[in-house]
């Protein structure tokens, strides 16, 4: 069987930054991709708030970027995703892993950045217009919009933040709730409700996106009367939450009621020696490509630290 000192499981900027520090180190780092090679910034047209690309960055080309240099310090980059996750509860102990249920791997380390999917409506033309029009981030893409008219879906307090931040970019957001309240907290409802250019509709879905090659309109139903009308908008933002991609881990490692990993704060170590999270994964608060790498070289270099007390 083989055996890692240290292995990455997934591969957004957290888990390529935890694999450029690793290689330094002599850590001899394997990642495996995952499900989405590159992670969430994928399905991102242009990234243009990653200090270094003053002209602004193709997501999938700044991956590709931290990918070539994760790989110039030696990093094994794998295709395949954790199937089966069994962590030793010692120190220096063995973790044992499962590869897309085939392969199974021991590692002294883990460093788990395996992020989290924005939660989509499933309609198919948001499909079609992602990074078109339809967004999950309003800080990554709302400047794109600056000057239009907007849409975001969602009641709760990302909604709400999402919102508030598109009223100072866009001249009118129609927030879209499906109840007759916001489920955001007091503070965020006040900030939402008494700005002048949100409009909140209550009681209301969505149907489908409109437009040629981008969005141009959002129709939605009300869910009081059923009737149908057409928002005008160049921006559809979905603001419904996050899913962490931790299913492999319950049970063994600890987690919020939402499934995000809890590390020790300030720090990215988990209840299990020699295990560590960066990126998405445990942070629901800022959710952005630089916090992210900042702890996936948060994460290296613990597991660097506890390795070197093991020998």
């Amino acid at each position: 069987m083989e055996q890692i000192e240290c292995l990455i499981i997934g591969s957004g900027p957290a888990g390529y930054t935890a694999a450029i520090y690793a290689a330094r180190a002599d850590l001899k780092p394997v990642m495996y991709v995952g499900l989405q090679p590159g992670g969430q910034l994928t399905t991102t047209t242009e990234v243009d708030n990653f200090p270094g690309y003053p002209q602004g960055v193709d997501g999938n080309a700044m991956m590709e970027d931290l990918k070539n240099q994760a790989e110039r310090f030696g990093t094994d980059v794998r295709w395949g995703m954790v199937s089966k996750a069994d962590f030793a509860s010692e120190p220096g102990g063995w973790h044992t892993l499962v590869i897309d249920e085939t392969t199974t791997l021991q590692a002294r380390t883990v460093i788990i950045s395996t992020g989290a999917t924005a939660k989509y409506l499933g309609l198919p033309s948001e499909e079609k217009f992602m990074g078109f029009g339809v967004s999950a981030c309003a800080v990554c893409d709302g400047f794109f919009y600056k000057g239009q008219e907007v849409v975001i879906v969602g009641g709760g307090d990302t909604a709400a933040e999402e919102a508030t931040y598109l009223s100072k970019l866009c001249p009118k957001v129609t927030m879209l709730v499906r109840k007759g309240e916001l489920r955001a907290s007091k503070a965020m409802q006040n900030r939402v409700l008494t700005t002048p250019n949100i409009e909140v509709r209550w009681y209301t879905e969505t149907v489908e996106l409109l437009g040629e090659k981008s969005v141009e309109g959002v129709k939605v139903r009300s869910l009081e009367t059923g009737v149908e009308d057409v928002i005008p908008a160049a921006g559809f933002f979905v603001a419904i939450g996050h899913k962490p991609n931790t299913d492999n881990f319950k049970g063994q490692l600890t987690m919020d009621e939402t499934g995000y990993l809890k590390t020790t704060p300030g720090t990215t170590t988990m209840n299990i020696p020699g295990v560590f999270a960066a990126g998405d994964v445990q942070d629901k608060v800022y959710r952005q490509a630089i916090t992210a790498a900042g702890t996936g070289c948060m994460a290296a270099l613990e597991a660097e630290r506890y390795l070197s007390t093991l020998h």
